[in-house]
């Protein structure tokens, strides 16, 4: 499976907001990272139509978590980012071309598709027992709040 981009930028920005106190704007997300602003501001979005992280405004504004880091899971973030769609679809390509089998034979699931599925269960699975706090304790911290308490 190939994930985005994003979703790399966006669990690290979980992280260091789940170690802010206060918001965190997204061009001191993207300085913190060395990541375009720009396209960071997108995966923010979509991690607050996720309701993942909320925006506030104001002169300190930013981003914050909307729940505890413990109860944000790596799949969370993922799926904000890239979607839940499943990475294989079966087309059921046994039906089709020279080798087409007859539906009669196609009663139960292809082969194909059941390994599949069940490697994405267990890929999901994984991803859905880690969190942003199991990620943040992976951390050096300190050198994070050190930067963090920088202008």
């Amino acid at each position: 499976m190939k994930l985005s981009g994003g979703v790399e930028w966006s669990l690290h920005c979980c992280v260091v907001l789940s170690q802010s106190r206060s918001p965190v704007p997204t061009a001191r997300l993207a300085d913190l990272h060395g990541v375009s602003k720009t396209y960071l501001a997108k995966h923010l979005r979509a991690l607050a139509r996720a309701d993942l992280v909320q925006p506030t405004e104001g002169r300190d504004g930013g981003y914050v978590l909307t729940r505890s880091a413990a109860k944000i899971t790596v799949l969370d973030v993922v799926q904000a980012v890239d979607g839940t769609e499943p990475a294989f679809r079966c087309t059921e390509i046994r039906q089709q071309g020279l080798l087409a089998a007859p539906p009669e034979q196609c009663l139960s699931i292809c082969g194909i598709a059941k390994v599949m599925a069940t490697a994405e269960k267990a890929y999901r699975a994984e991803l859905a027992s880690v969190t942003i706090a199991d990620l943040a304790a992976t951390l050096d911290l300190t050198a994070l709040g050190e930067k963090l308490a920088q202008p």
